[in-house]
């Protein structure tokens, strides 16, 4: 029997060649949607659920109020580690400090012949408990004793084949590695690399202990209670049965104990759990990326809108043909099936389709991850003979599928009574099915709307973001880093870079105005009446930062070059923030950094220093000698940007012979903070393509259905004198009107989901009417166009055909 319904499938597969691949195309489309959303959702959350006794491991962070402003941290104080000692109920302290540099590493073996292997990131200095956390298998060593000695360390396999290649790995024991010209380590375990998805992804681990014995004590601050770098976070794992409330309490307890309060600032230690660490955005790692478990769900509501539009529009094609499929209906009755097969064989005609669909999907889906690879984590593969997962998510979703899209024509087609084919009336009575497809119609319609709605406004808020005054000059604008053990380059390097053609303005700084990485510190401002200490974002630089960048000075003037000058310039809401609501008057007062004193010299003009997302906050800019940043200025006319940066390249590889020139436009660096937004706005593109596309299919499947209901209609309007603009109107009012309802549910959903979406935002653009307009103006013109063809064919049809079975 089987075997006879497939066979029955395939013929009418085959017979009706059109109407088919529109039915797998859709389907297809619909699925390869799902399916890479379902790739994307599944690796997002694998990450770290391989770790033995995963849900006793927690991070510690912190919870702070600076002055009634909140904020999070995921890093620590780094003394705290040593300090857990003394909460009970632990199993493991694993501190992790990440090695400075831009997590850029530059190794160096110390045998003959030399090898220098620059920018290796995955250095960390951390203790034997790190794996206890994570489950590494040994290769060579003992992870109980591996890293107890300072200048110890330990490598991964693929660290060691590439340091050392064509040695045997158990070899390397015992030989040496530098790193930075800092840290000397001895090599003393290997492990095998982890091939799981985690946020902890080390490579080399040097011996916590190192650090007290080298410089980097003082710059990784080990014995500082009041204050904390990105680099510094701490794990804990707590014994069986152990209250992480409990363990909560006692940290903060031992905390308190060390740290100086400041009274109108607390700081509250929290131990978060490991499977909310890869989610949660409020206490983002070092180089860590957070995926959002919003923009999870919102894929997944994508996923499912497109999926549902296909199975719509493959409804709407199937229940069209009723009139083609009713003498094999009226046969099958006739010869005593039931109602029952019927619907069986029905749905395994759907079935077939669909798998078609699924095998079509399995072959775009490389495709589509390459397309979208700036979108998609890199971590995302499709080998589905590896990945049982995912041929079950396809089963269920074919399964799911031929269901939704085929129990309904199933339904309608095997309802047709035999009694009525044979008088001739081989469509439904009633209007129960053209009100069903008509409000499939509308549902379809209010959903390609909301997208194309979704688009224009992402869209909008990002051009705001990128093109709004925004403080500070983008363009033209060039920055890099140089060698930090070189420092007696840079000035040199400078003055050499200032004479190149092409080059307007040069300067040495910290990081732009705008980008990841700021710095803060403990500013307080004494009056008559009290002290005013805020955590304020301190940016430094030589004078002539502010210039390069055309940062406008409000009051004061700019701050002077030299080692023992202390004068800092602040931005207008500092200026408010400690009480002068006249920019001028805040000139000559005084601010301390401990017991440092600086003067303020000039007040700045507010510039974002960090995405619209957030409100402008306090800000000193200063001098300081510590500033390995490059800031170049390219004359803004110039056509020949790639003969001076190469010329600044060479200058670069002339004082640099080790480092790799790599430099980054700076208005490519604001850009990077809205990507997120432009990968959003790419993406709801791409679903209001594909919403319109679907859409669009099923409203061809309905105008071929209501045309075929008025054929004889149409035949008669014209033999009485009906023009063809007429006709075309006539059979296209309904479907406009079902469009302009669909725009008319669809308008508040949008206005109320983009009001929601820019709440995020705290400069953000307005929802226009014009967008309004725009959407449904867009949604129209393609519907018109898409019922044209059809509309046109029909109402120029000869009336003769059409009435001859009369």
């Amino acid at each position: 029997m089987l075997k006879n319904f497939f066979t029955v499938a395939i013929r009418s597969f085959l017979r009706n060649k059109a109407i088919s691949f529109i039915h797998v195309a859709g389907l297809s489309i619909g699925i390869s949607a799902s399916l890479l959303i379902f790739l994307i959702v599944h690796f997002e959350n694998s990450f770290d659920k391989f770790q033995p006794d995963r849900d006793r491991i927690y991070r510690v962070v912190m919870d702070l109020n600076m002055n009634g402003v909140d904020g999070h941290s995921s890093a620590v104080p780094a003394p705290l580690a040593n300090a857990m000692a003394e909460v009970s109920g632990v199993d493991a302290v694993v501190p992790v400090m990440t090695f400075q540099g831009d997590a850029k590493v530059n190794v160096t073996l110390t045998e003959s012949p030399q090898k220098i292997f620059k920018e290796q990131e995955g250095t960390i200095f951390t203790t034997a408990g790190y794996f206890s956390i994570m489950p590494f298998e040994w290769i060579a060593g003992a992870p109980e004793r591996a890293l107890n000695e300072p200048f110890s360390v330990v490598l991964t396999e693929s660290r060691v084949k590439l340091y050392f290649p064509g040695l045997p790995l158990e070899a390397a024991i015992g030989k040496q590695l530098n790193y930075n010209e800092e840290v000397t380590a001895t090599i003393t375990g290997i492990v095998r690399d982890l091939h799981e998805t985690t946020h902890l992804n080390a490579t080399d681990f040097i011996s916590y202990g190192t650090i007290s014995k080298t410089v980097l004590k003082d710059n990784f601050m080990m014995d500082n209670w009041n204050d904390w770098m990105a680099y510094s976070s701490l794990y804990v794992k707590l014994a069986e049965r152990n209250d992480r409330a409990g363990a909560s309490e006692q940290v903060n307890a031992i905390a308190k104990r060390f740290r100086q309060a400041e009274s109108q600032n607390t700081l509250t230690y929290v131990l978060q759990p490991l499977s909310d660490i890869h989610f949660n955005g409020a206490y983002n790692g070092f180089n860590q990326r957070i995926a959002s478990k919003s923009t999870l769900w919102g894929l997944v509501l994508i996923a499912a809108f497109i999926l549902t539009l296909a199975c719509i529009n493959f409804t709407n094609l199937a229940s069209a043909q009723t009139s083609l499929r009713a003498r094999e209906i009226g046969v099958r009755k006739s010869i005593g099936s039931s109602r029952k097969l019927l619907i069986f064989q029905f749905l395994s005609e759907t079935f077939l389709i669909a798998l078609l669909a699924c095998f079509l999907s399995m072959a775009l889906t490389p495709v589509l991850l390459d397309l979208f690879s700036d979108f998609i984590p890199a971590g995302v593969l499709f080998q589905p003979l590896a990945q049982p997962e995912v041929i079950a998510f396809l089963i269920i979703l074919i399964t799911t599928v031929s269901l939704l899209a085929g129990i309904y024509p199933a339904l309608v087609l095997s309802g047709i009574k035999a009694v009525s084919i044979l008088k001739g009336n081989v469509l439904p009575s009633g209007s129960g099915s053209t009100v069903l497809r008509k409000g499939l119609i509308i549902t379809q319609f209010m959903i390609a709307q909301v997208f194309i709605f979704g688009a224009f406004m992402v869209s909008k808020q990002v051009n705001y973001s990128l093109h709004e005054d925004l403080g500070y000059t983008k363009d033209a604008i060039v920055y890099f880093d140089v060698d930090r053990m070189a420092k007696d380059n840079r000035e040199p390097l400078l003055n050499e870079i200032s004479k190149l053609p092409g080059v307007s303005k040069a300067t040495i700084g910290f990081l732009p105005p705008a980008t990841e990485g700021a710095a803060f510190g403990r500013i307080t401002f004494k009056n008559q009446k009290e002290e005013i200490k805020e955590r304020v974002q301190v940016r430094w630089g030589d004078p002539e930062f502010i210039d390069v960048y055309g940062i406008d000075v409000v009051a004061g003037r700019n701050i002077r070059k030299g080692k023992d000058v202390h004068e800092v310039m602040i931005n207008e809401t500092y200026a408010k923030v400690i009480g002068f609501t006249d920019p001028q008057m805040a000139i000559n007062e005084q601010l301390f950094n401990g017991e440092t004193p600086f003067t303020i010299v000039g007040v700045m003009r507010d510039f974002h220093e960090s995405s619209m997302r957030s409100p402008i906050g306090s800000l000193v800019f200063l001098n300081n000698d510590n500033s390995f940043f490059f800031h170049i200025a390219l004359t803004p006319e110039s056509t020949g940007w790639s003969s001076s940066i190469a010329s600044i390249g060479n200058l670069y590889n002339r004082f640099y012979p080790e480092r790799e020139f790599k430099y980054t436009f700076f208005d490519e660096s604001i850009a990077k903070f809205y990507k997120e937004e432009q990968n959003t706005a790419r993406l709801l593109g791409w679903a209001m393509g594909i919403s319109i596309l679907i859409s669009c299919m099923g409203l061809l499947g309905l105008v071929m259905h209501t045309s075929e209901t008025r054929t004889k209609e149409i035949g008669i309007r014209k033999i009485l004198g009906a023009s063809v603009s007429n006709l075309i109107s006539i059979l296209s009012v309904d479907f406009i009107v079902l469009v302009a309802i669909a725009f008319l549910l669809a308008a508040p959903l949008s206005w109320w989901a983009a009001h929601k979406w820019l709440e995020g935002f705290a400069y953000k653009t307005s929802i226009s009417l014009w967008v309004f307009v725009v959407s449904g103006v867009v949604m129209i013109v393609v519907a018109v166009v898409a019922l044209g063809f059809h509309t046109f064919k029909t109402a120029t049809s000869n009336p003769v055909k059409s009435l001859r079975s009369e």
